[in-house]
């Protein structure tokens, strides 16, 4: 499945055991001896009263990820489209906490959460809360601003998004002594108020073609210190995905596609 171009390879195992070791995982995801994906999403069954399901999320090189909204969306589209749900609302459990997740038509709504700026919740190698953290990067001073959604993420302002070294910028800023669990860089670029265009260097999956909990990232980060509008489009290379965000202790919003591409077997 893929949601704008993130694909993911979705494991049902709601009425079965499977357990993956870290090689079994990065070999479903290498995309010339497996599978091919930017994560790997195994559905349980969850413990928690409040949800319907456990999704357990795995980079493709083999790391244990918190929080991906563009999985969600396709987590939610797998259920519907097998018919294992009905309802219109659903609850995952995720390594971030609990997501609500709503069908709209054929878009899915996403509840983010609660954004937080605190260096601790990231986590950030920082003593105090800064708007913005200064990182020299390859003899280059860059000002990110930092927030969790879950899973840390930083933003970095950029007036040409076409040109930006994502690949050459992303890695060295995840292995920045600042971020001590890696982070999801993110690079915006402010098209107006309601609109902006993003590209995002993911933590364990390189850049992908869309990220929602990125998207979500940089319109905080956007509304908070650029003062973009609280509805806001996101264009990434995928595609588009609608952000909203109401400030201070309210959650992130978020609504976009999802699409299924096959389904098969894969003998490990």
């Amino acid at each position: 499945m893929h949601g704008l171009g993130n694909d993911f390879v979705v494991i049902n195992a709601l009425q079965q055991t499977i357990d993956l070791d870290r090689e079994q995982i990065r070999r479903i995801a290498h995309r010339r001896l497996g599978i091919g994906c930017d994560q790997l999403l195994v559905l349980r069954p969850s413990r928690h009263e409040q949800a319907d399901f456990l999704c357990s999320i795995y980079n493709s090189d083999g790391s244990e990820a918190e929080h991906c909204g563009n999985g969600l969306r396709c987590v939610a589209a797998f259920l519907r489209e097998s018919g294992l749900i009905s309802k219109v609302e659903l609850v995952a459990e995720t390594g971030a906490g609990l997501v609500e997740l709503y069908y709209e038509g054929d878009l899915i709504r996403v509840n983010m959460g609660r954004p937080s700026f605190t260096p601790a919740d990231i986590p950030l190698a920082a003593t105090a809360q800064q708007q913005f953290y200064n990182l020299e990067v390859n003899g280059v001073d860059l000002e990110v601003v930092a927030l969790s959604l879950g899973n840390p993420h930083a933003v970095l302002r950029v007036n040409d998004l076409d040109n930006i070294p994502v690949t050459g910028i992303g890695p060295q800023v995840q292995s920045h002594d600042l971020f001590p669990n890696s982070v999801n860089m993110g690079f915006m670029q402010i098209r107006d108020n309601a609109h902006i265009r993003l590209r995002v260097y993911e933590r364990g999956a390189g850049e992908t073609p869309a990220c929602g909990s990125g998207a979500c990232a940089a319109v905080v980060a956007g509304i908070k210190v650029y003062n973009l509008d609280r509805n806001v489009e996101v264009s990434l290379p995928g595609g588009s995905l609608a952000v909203s965000w109401a400030g201070d202790d309210e959650p992130v919003w978020m609504k976009g596609p999802s699409t299924t591409v096959y389904e098969g077997n894969i003998n490990l």
